[in-house]
């Protein structure tokens, strides 16, 4: 069923979906420009013959050394209908922003804001583009490829992690 659902986008969104492909596992896949995603979301999801109505996985990917350096990868599934899709979104380092789809599926809230944190993507007109994992005062996506391993972060009184973490020793004392 995506070949169809791949073949649908190809025909609807002709200038928008680049490339198609089939994708390890099964998983039909399409690039899509980043300007069009929002577009061909909605198509997905409000189009009684595509019915995507879950978005259980977005994530980003770094190409370090590659143009565009950024990938945004939407998984989408039908329930209804049974089937799959994956678009990928080529994302370039100059221009770090892509549309939100949270207004489609409510659950891309805490995955946009996931790519926003480890990779500095943002995600135009989300609803609350703040870090998820990472603490404000922290410097720099820890998921880019060129993140030094052993780079060190400031500790700001409310954030200082070893406190805050720290657990009660053997003996039930600090």
């Amino acid at each position: 069923m995506s070949k169809a659902v791949t073949a649908a986008l190809k025909e609807k969104f002709p200038d928008a979906v680049q490339e198609v492909y089939e994708g390890v596992g099964g998983d039909d896949c399409a690039f899509v420009k980043k300007d069009a995603v929002a577009e061909v979301c909605r198509f997905l999801k409000e189009d009684p013959a595509m019915a995507f109505n879950m978005a259980p996985y977005v994530t980003a990917v770094d190409y370090l050394g590659q143009e565009p350096r950024f990938e945004v990868v939407y998984n989408l599934v039908s329930t209804r209908l049974n089937h799959r899709v994956r678009l990928r979104v080529k994302v370039p380092e100059s221009d770090l922003e892509v549309p939100t789809v949270t207004h489609l599926w409510r659950g891309a809230d805490w995955f946009e804001r996931y790519c926003f944190d480890m990779y500095g993507i943002r995600f135009l007109g989300h609803p609350d583009m703040r870090r998820l994992f990472m603490y404000d005062e922290f410097v720099g996506h820890p998921l880019r490829k060129d993140y030094p391993l052993k780079g060190r972060q400031p500790l700001t009184a409310e954030r200082n992690f070893r406190d805050l973490y720290r657990g009660p020793g053997p003996s039930g004392r600090d």
